[in-house]
Parts: structure tokens; C-alpha cells; sequence
């Protein structure tokens, strides 16, 4: 395992440029996430954003949807790909 600061990362939201410090690892899991959904990784970090409480940053919300969509894969009856 190889631990690592969180790198910024660009995105675009309803038109707008942020960024989000993610670790490599949760960041390259998310476009994995991104494109085997075939959805533009800015329209799914938008309806993260939009999902999310005011107590969440963005990169939280990002981090703990890779998270959830890791541990539904475990738990359903389809393989993991």
C-alpha cells in the first residue's frame, strides 16, 4: 500500500471550475466509477455535490461514494470486475 497526499484534481460543475484534493487512488477509482456508469465524470461529481450536506466537502462526498459503490460490489452476487 502506498500512502499518499491528496493531489488536486480539476472539475467542472454546472459551469463552473473547482477542484478537489483527492489521493491518487480514490481519484482513479472514481473515474473507473465514471466510466463504467458511461457518465462524463463532471455530471457525476455535480449530482454528488448536489447530493451532499452542507457538513461534506466535496472531496468527503467523492471519497465516501467510491467507498459505497466498492462495498455494494462485495455485497451483491455479481462478480467483481
Amino acid at each position: 500500500m502506498d500512502f499518499q497526499r491528496p493531489q488536486k484534481h480539476s472539475l467542472t460543475l454546472k459551469g463552473h471550475r473547482t477542484s478537489v484534493s483527492l489521493e491518487d487512488d480514490f481519484w482513479f477509482a472514481f473515474r473507473d466509477i465514471s466510466e463504467e456508469l458511461n457518465r462524463p465524470i463532471n455530471d457525476l461529481a455535480a449530482e454528488i455535490d448536489e447530493m451532499r450536506g452542507e457538513d461534506c466537502g466535496l472531496a468527503s462526498a467523492i471519497r465516501l461514494f467510491v467507498l459505497n459503490d466498492l462495498q455494494d460490489r462485495l455485497t451483491s452476487d455479481d462478480p467483481v470486475v
